[in-house]
């Protein structure tokens, strides 16, 4: 899997406009059958069977300097959109292809290159986020003043640090093509063995203090269940936390059952609203065994762990993590 940067300022009327006609409001696949190749249609009719679908594009650059970036997107990688000096959009590629006809009728032209969006891709698993770029070079230990200037594909390291931030799982994005290999997992140095043993210490310690006894109550489904079925979970992601954050045991860790809420809430399908209203995203109604679990277990529930000194932490993990559909412009910059 790679993970894909892309510029769009919503601030630009042009591309605000393109924002709100082909990723806030979806594009009818059947108004533009006719500039679509027979087989690229199909494969986006299997891919959305309500043949609506949120699509973007890449222009060939100047020099077609665009091309070798362009060139390594995948069904299955992932995409960051930023601007207003932020990320706030990620969504997963379901398809590429190269359309200018299609582009043109969409999008029209780039009043700086006079180029169109040809190079396409449609999306899935769209969701608003809110990584000022402050925090993203912090994470990345980028220089002072580096911003994302033009589309392109990141490190390897940033993009699995971006994607294990907003709860994305590599094997939830497909299968690479027809004769390419798996990618190989991300490195991450020789500090792998070391950072590992870190949070299992951690992980233990605060488990021990948040769970003295043989037996515990998960935080969001209330359930009182045995050691083994209970995790201390981070509210904000371990990657994003200082070092002082991550043993914050009153502000940071929470018990979570592994009978499902400790994956729901990881992976943003949960959230703990300001006050300890549980939250749904709206994408779990896509899986209806994960409808199912929340419906019986965690609807309408308010949780005692949710506190003020808390609450910075929830509000991390409700900016971040959790799945809400894509942002209008005015979320995006209020």
């Amino acid at each position: 899997m790679t993970v894909f940067a892309q510029p769009a300022s919503l601030r630009r009327p042009a591309v605000r406009e393109h924002y709100e006609d082909t990723i806030l409001n979806p594009v009818d696949l059947v108004n533009h059958a006719d500039l679509l190749d027979p087989q690229v249609l199909q494969r986006l009719r299997d891919l959305f069977p309500s043949e609506r679908a949120q699509l973007w594009g890449v222009t060939p650059g100047v020099g077609e300097a665009n091309l070798p970036q362009i060139r390594k997107m995948r069904a299955g990688d992932v995409v960051f959109f930023s601007g207003n000096k932020r990320l706030y959009l990620v969504g997963t590629v379901a398809l590429t292809w190269h359309n200018p006809a299609l582009a043109y009728r969409l999008w029209g032209v780039d009043e700086k290159t006079d180029q169109t969006w040809e190079y396409m891709y449609a999306l899935t698993g769209v969701r608003g986020i809110d990584f000022p770029m402050e925090e993203i070079r912090s994470l990345l230990s980028w220089k002072p003043k580096r911003n994302i200037q033009g589309f392109v594909a990141l490190k390897e390291t940033d993009g699995a640090i971006l994607t294990d931030l907003v709860g994305f799982d590599d094997s939830a994005h497909g299968s690479p093509p027809p004769g390419l290999k798996d990618p190989s997992p991300p490195s991450f140095g020789p500090s792998d063995a070391a950072a590992d043993a870190q949070r299992r210490a951690e992980q233990g310690r605060l488990k021990k203090a948040l769970l003295p006894g043989a037996e515990g109550e998960c935080a969001l489904c209330g359930r009182a269940l045995p050691r083994a079925f209970l995790v201390a979970a981070h509210i904000k992601k371990r990657a994003a936390c200082s070092e002082e954050e991550r043993w914050d045991l009153n502000n940071v860790a929470m018990l979570a059952c592994l009978l499902g809420c400790d994956s729901l809430f990881e992976h943003g399908f949960v959230t703990v609203e300001e006050g300890g209203q549980l939250a749904v995203s709206p994408v779990a109604a896509g899986a209806p065994a994960v409808a199912k679990y929340i419906d019986e277990h965690l609807a309408g529930r308010s949780i005692a762990w949710w506190s003020t000194e808390r609450e910075q932490y929830y509000a991390w993990h409700r900016s971040h993590t959790f799945q809400l559909g894509a942002l209008t412009p005015d979320q995006v910059y209020n």
